[in-house]
């Protein structure tokens, strides 16, 4: 272990040679993960160079004062970088109909709040568009890309893996969701990283925040929403 922290912190002072050692120590861990996506359009070889990138960007990020395994730590950073690469490039396809609808809900959903101050519900949507309920559930979950931690994520000769069964201190799981958290929440603007910090780190309500930003609670209510979503879909893995 002790040999391991002298590597990772050369790693991160600008050694060449001792981040090319955990690359390549950790090159099978990007490859099970890799495995996982078989239904998209990406070769696979792409999909690991980028993956490559993911394992990097941990390499960098890596604090040896988290007290976790490397491997741990690492996994979902290379997930979440394939992930964004999926969503900026497009590679999901969702259908222009279901896109279309999807905006409708948006704007519908964003104008009820407005009005009465609480969220729509799928039956009320359903009524208002004239479409069945499945619809509208089916529009909504069109923004997502899921995946699960019971997923395979490497298979062969009849022995497979999954995500969770690759993470093995699942004591530590907790302490991942933080880390990712806080890699996430620092990637907001910084009014939108407040906005957090006062509603869910200092325990104000929507109505101190929004006097505090001078703004309506229905207009903090909505920036919560939004932001939430845009942290949620960092942790569909």
């Amino acid at each position: 272990m002790d040999n391991f922290k002298e590597i990772i912190i050369n790693a991160q002072q600008g050694d060449e040679q001792a981040k090319t050692k955990l690359v390549n120590d950790n090159i099978a861990l990007v490859w099970s993960l890799v495995h996982r996506f078989n239904n998209v359009i990406y070769d696979k070889e792409e999909l690991f160079q980028i993956g490559c990138i993911g394992l990097v960007k941990a390499i960098n990020k890596f604090d040896i004062n988290y007290d976790v395994a490397f491997s741990t730590y690492a996994v979902p950073i290379i997930l979440g970088e394939i992930k964004r690469h999926f969503r900026d490039d497009g590679a999901i396809k969702v259908s222009r109909s279901i896109k279309e609808l999807n905006q409708k809900i948006v704007k519908i959903s964003d104008e009820y709040l407005m009005e009465n101050h609480k969220e729509i519900s799928i039956e009320e949507l359903a009524n208002i568009l004239n479409i069945s309920k499945s619809d509208v559930v089916l529009a909504l979950d069109s923004r997502y890309f899921p995946t699960s931690l019971n997923e395979i994520i490497y298979e062969k000769d009849g022995s497979t893996i999954t995500i969770q069964e690759r993470i093995e201190d699942k004591e530590n799981y907790p302490l991942i969701d933080k880390i990712t958290l806080q890699e996430e929440i620092e990637k907001l603007e910084p009014k939108e990283q407040l906005l957090i910090k006062m509603r869910y780190f200092m325990d104000m309500n929507q109505e101190e925040i929004a006097k505090h930003f001078k703004v309506s609670q229905v207009q903090i209510s909505r920036m919560e929403k939004k932001i939430l979503e845009k942290l949620k879909k960092q942790f569909i893995i």
